[in-house]
């Protein structure tokens, strides 16, 4: 019976390799980090059912290596990157406790009794670890007016900006407008403080951005921060931007 399973295991061991896979890293847009894992059958096992069992643990392992991987690699602020500050003990307890919190997106199962499992964390929950300070020290605008807007479109085409956990809109002077520090307790932990994407039509038919956002063309950009012009800076301050405090901020890339 066993050198039946083996045979069978033998004869499919390369079909879940040669499959399609789907893209490990940093969904800006989606606002994830993603992680693959893969895992071959246990040719020692008793029966097909036990070999994918084996497969699927050391898929989930290979995932969560690959996750852990992925996260470290994230810019943070355009300067630093998770695995950068996660050489202090307490950023990494919390780092690789976050990592074990995945969720589990896909599993696909092969011929061969193979496994390959898909993984993923909000980035939301990733800068609320990295930046843990709830004040909202920043206002978050003008809360009193009526309802015009909802949500913040910020133009970047054309300039060089990192993608980021914890992006920052200044002034033409440098004083800060926007940041993880506008956000409220919840914000932090459900829908982090940008979500970056590619056209003005992904970033206008965003959730995030809401049904009538205010866009705005960055004047300049460093790393991970956008300078808005003394004209735009002046109108997202006059405005009613209560949506800051829920980070419904896009930005367009190139």
């Amino acid at each position: 019976m066993k050198h039946t399973i083996v045979a069978v295991l033998l004869a499919g061991s390369c079909s879940w390799a040669a499959e399609s896979k789907p893209q490990p890293g940093v969904n800006w847009a989606g606002q994830v980090v993603r992680a693959t894992g893969q895992g071959a059958p246990d040719l020692k096992a008793q029966n097909p059912a036990v070999a994918r069992l084996g497969a699927e643990r050391a898929a989930l392992a290979d995932a969560l290596r690959n996750l852990l991987g992925q996260v470290k690699g994230v810019s943070v602020d355009g300067t630093r990157k998770v695995g950068e500050l996660m050489e202090k003990d307490e950023v990494r307890t919390r780092v690789e406790g976050l990592v074990r919190g995945y969720t589990i997106v896909n599993k696909r199962y092969f011929s061969d009794s193979g496994v390959e499992v898909e993984i993923e964390v909000p980035l939301a929950l990733l800068s609320d670890v990295v930046d843990p300070d709830a004040a909202q020290v920043l206002a978050a605008g003008k809360k009193e007016a009526a309802v015009t807007n909802t949500g913040l479109v910020i133009d970047a085409r054309g300039l060089k900006v990192q993608p980021a956990l914890l992006p920052r809109v200044l002034d033409e002077s440098g004083r800060p407008l926007y940041s993880v520090d506008s956000l409220s307790a919840d914000a932090r932990k459900q829908t982090g403080v940008a979500s970056y994407v590619q056209s003005i039509e992904d970033a206008n038919t965003s959730r995030k951005a809401g049904e009538k956002p205010l866009v705005l063309k960055a004047a300049a950009a460093e790393g991970a921060e956008l300078r808005l012009s003394a004209e735009d800076a002046k109108k997202l301050a006059s405005l009613n931007t209560g949506f800051l405090a829920d980070g419904k901020v896009v930005i367009v890339l190139n």
